[in-house]
């Protein structure tokens, strides 16, 4: 059985792991053991209210509990901007028009802005290659909204995702190479390690200001502004089916999209019901069968655990979840759970 929790101190050895798989452009969690370390205790005073919740660092991990081990995670940032600067890129145009000159051009502009601050950010998805089958996936991602849900008073109403922008196999970036190595004499992946560490900003404020026209970078730069990296293609298409889209806003670094969604309008969070848990008459398939599935949370705030149910299970007041499920989610007969289909757009 698969369930999501919040991460633990003892997953740092397998969160460690992870991250040496995933490669360069995942900003929010490169392979530094302490500054892993430091996240999850960070995520642990969340959790156990010690840092106030809405400035707060939410870290779950998908949890194989027959190999007892971490193989995914995936996190909410309550608000972005409070300890330091938030930067992204605005896409805009510039007009210069001339009427004696009859000349009016349009130009492609990049300017450094700060429209995200305050917002709540979704992030840090990293699924073991090992795991990405079965629904573990989407799983991993669209759980969070289920917290977002039930605790929504701790959040922006404006949430948003940086996408990881397009690298090549020795990981350049297109963009860094044509912009930010003009201002930086050092390559992606050491740039993209210092964003990780906390420095983000403080390369942010060294990069120009004035508004960049897009006409006077090659075509190799130009291109992928906007684009995601190959790998992140399926979970820019989970975000789109919920409800998420491109705002014109790209990363400083790397020229990944930023896509958002205002919280009423993701499919889970208008889509998700409570009902009553009750055992189930056997302790049989638990979702892991072909039939479609559904997400169910045991509402907790400190101790959040999801996991996969068979849609028959769920009936009009209640839900038979097999007991070793009840046990996983710490759900005894007759509290309340929250469901919402894993794939269909409703019940």
């Amino acid at each position: 059985m698969l369930i999501i929790r919040p991460i633990q101190e003892q997953d740092l050895d397998d969160l460690y792991e992870l991250t040496g798989a995933a490669g360069n452009g995942l900003t929010t969690l490169p392979q530094d053991r302490n500054l892993l370390a430091s996240k999850i205790r960070k995520a642990r005073d969340t959790f156990e209210g010690r840092c106030p919740p809405d400035a707060g660092l939410y870290l779950f991990v998908l949890e194989d509990l027959q190999q007892q081990r971490c193989v995914g995670i995936s996190g909410i940032q309550a608000r972005v901007g409070l300890d330091e600067v938030f930067y992204n890129y605005r896409l805009s145009t510039t007009v210069h028009d001339s009427r004696e000159l009859d000349v009016h051009v349009r130009t492609p502009t990049l300017y450094l802005t700060n429209d995200m601050t305050d917002a709540t950010e979704i992030g840090s998805l990293l699924l073991a290659e090992s795991h990405r089958q079965g629904g573990n996936g989407l799983l991993l991602s669209r759980s969070r909204f289920l917290f977002l849900n039930e605790y929504h008073e701790h959040f922006s109403d404006k949430i948003f995702a940086e996408m990881r922008g397009v690298s090549d196999e020795q990981g350049r970036s297109p963009l860094w190479e044509a912009l930010g190595r003009r201002f930086f004499d050092m390559e992606f992946a050491e740039a993209d390690r210092l964003s990780g560490l906390g420095n983000k900003s403080f390369i942010a404020e060294l990069m120009p200001r004035f508004p960049i026209y897009l006409s006077l970078l090659p075509k190799s730069a130009t291109k992928v502004i906007g684009k995601v990296h190959r790998d992140t293609e399926p979970a820019l298409r989970m975000l789109q089916d919920e409800g998420f889209n491109f705002n014109g806003l790209v990363d400083i670094f790397d020229g990944g999209p930023v896509v958002e969604a205002f919280g009423h309008n993701i499919r889970i969070i208008r889509h998700s019901v409570l009902r009553t848990a009750v055992p189930a008459t056997s302790d049989g398939p638990s979702g892991e069968e072909k039939e479609s599935k559904v997400m169910v949370s045991n509402r907790s705030f400190g101790d959040f655990r999801v996991a996969l149910l068979a849609k028959s299970a769920v009936q009009s007041q209640e839900v038979a979840m097999p007991r070793p499920m009840m046990e996983a989610l710490n759900v005894q007969e007759g509290d309340q759970v929250r469901l919402v289909s894993l794939k269909e757009p409703r019940f």
